[in-house]
């Protein structure tokens, strides 16, 4: 099977596919937020962040100084038509596999009787 126009190869990953979801049912969200939301540290975050932020996937912009510094992250347009795109690409994936059958049905318990 070949991959789906749109599947995203820079999304996919775990992790930067729950921040880009996470991101794409909001306009702004908290750095803090995102890292409690997904239980990843400031550092894992923050690389994942960048990653996006190069590919011009989202917006990160920092607010204020000091201890009252605050980190603001969004899709950009690029971004959010990205995972759009990524989203299709697996549900065509899935999609494409067809309706389980028969035996594939069974819980693995009644298999053997």
């Amino acid at each position: 099977m070949s991959t789906p126009a749109g599947f995203d190869e820079l999304i996919h990953p775990a992790t930067r596919l729950s921040v880009v979801s996470l991101l794409a049912a909001t306009e702004w969200a908290d750095f803090a937020f995102v890292r409690d939301s997904l239980s990843l540290s400031d550092s894992a975050l923050s690389k994942q962040l960048h990653t996006l932020e190069g590919a011009g996937y989202l917006e990160i912009q920092k607010e204020g100084g000091g201890r009252n510094r605050r980190t603001k992250v969004r899709l950009t347009d690029r971004g959010r038509t990205a995972f759009e795109g990524h989203v299709a690409a697996l549900r065509a994936i899935v999609e494409s596999a067809g309706p389980a059958t028969g035996a594939a049905q069974q819980p693995h318990a009644e298999a053997g009787r």
